[in-house]
């Protein structure tokens, strides 16, 4: 048996699907078990009053986990004021964790107009992290290093070669339907990472992917979910898995691991769901009660599709003039609702609550 090289590219990367068996019963069980959680947070999302209320949130949070795996850090205060002060951004890892949200929605829009996933599609998405104009690795001499320093993996080399692997993923995903899509999206997400296309990039557009094959499958109607939080809880044995995979084709330690993470995130995301509807119920009742003509479901809906807002949002929601607006910020934040922040020459208000559920 050949011995696999971590120092040389790996141009023999076994195309897919798998020779080995990937329906094992251990997979299978789990597979019921992710499923299930899976269809228990698509439920959650369709019965929301509004489902694409907490989208930006729990996107922004998937952005910021998934640049964290890359060691692009920084804190949700931060990340929030990037998003909502007119003031720009000097943090470039808020800017990159931004430009990564931006992919996501790029990706889910490229979806509902050609419902493929393609090399294309990818290399759109890699432009919109990076905002540059990438495309698949030309130049020879990539090696992914650990923390020493020292090779642990070397991906296939030589652009007719990558190109030609990134098709038959394509084919595998798009015409290949002898698997269970979940554990289908398990072998997309190893084989993308094991050919790593791009120069950089290619771990945040690796996870985009699972979100897009997950509302491609019609797995989750509403792509509201963030797994890379699990693998950076669960980091070490994520790079063991794909390891294991590429050295002794172990697809099951893997596959089990991706399974857990979509069962794991689904009911984490279900739990803060619920959290943040109570809260909302909670300060409905509060305003209904002490200020009752300030009330209105459009404007409980603004402070909770972010934790920050300003009087802009609400303008463009056109629930009143400048003065008006600014008026129902102070009698919230007179309430304890919000708490305001000066970031420049602009005010913006806090929904602490909401930013206490989300950290």
């Amino acid at each position: 048996m050949k011995i696999f090289d971590k120092t040389k590219p790996y141009n023999q990367l076994p195309p897919l699907p798998p020779k080995v068996e990937v329906e094992t019963k251990k997979i299978l069980l789990k597979t019921i078990k992710a499923s299930r959680a899976l269809g228990k947070l698509n439920g959650a999302l369709i019965n929301l009053p509004n489902p694409n209320l907490f989208l930006d949130t729990i996107h922004l949070r998937e952005a910021k986990a998934s640049s964290e795996i890359e060691n692009i850090i920084t804190t949700n205060d931060e990340l929030f004021e990037s998003m909502v002060a007119d003031k720009k951004s000097t943090n470039p890892a808020a800017k990159e964790i931004l430009s990564y949200k931006s992919a996501l929605f790029t990706g889910l829009k490229e979806i509902e107009k050609k419902p493929f996933i393609t090399t294309n599609l990818c290399i759109k998405l890699v432009q919109e992290i990076k905002l540059n104009t990438a495309s698949i690795r030309t130049t020879p001499g990539t090696a992914l290093q650990n923390e020493k320093g020292q090779v642990v993996y070397t991906p296939p080399s030589g652009e007719a070669t990558i190109r030609k692997k990134m098709a038959n993923i394509e084919k595998f995903i798009n015409e290949d339907d002898r698997l269970d899509p979940l554990i289908k999206m398990a072998i997309l997400h190893y084989q993308f990472e094991a050919i790593h296309p791009f120069s950089d990039g290619n771990g945040r557009t690796g996870r985009i992917l699972l979100l897009l094959y997950l509302k491609l499958e019609g797995l989750l109607d509403i792509p509201a979910i963030y797994m890379s939080e699990y693998i950076i809880n669960h980091k070490a044995d994520y790079y063991k898995n794909l390891r294991q995979v590429t050295e002794k084709a172990n697809w099951e330690n893997y596959i089990l691991y991706m399974l857990d993470m979509v069962e794991v995130t689904s009911l984490s995301v279900i739990a803060k769901l619920e959290q943040i509807l109570q809260l909302m119920d909670e300060l409905k009742e509060k305003i209904k009660s002490q200020k009752p003509k300030l009330y209105s479901k459009e404007l409980l809906e603004i402070i909770f599709k972010l934790p920050y807002t300003k009087r802009k949002n609400l303008i463009d929601a056109q629930l009143g003039s400048p003065k008006t607006v600014g008026n129902y910020l102070i009698q919230l934040e007179n309430l304890g609702i919000l708490k305001s922040k000066k970031i420049g020459k602009e005010k913006i208000y806090i929904n602490h609550q909401l930013m206490k559920i989300l950290e």
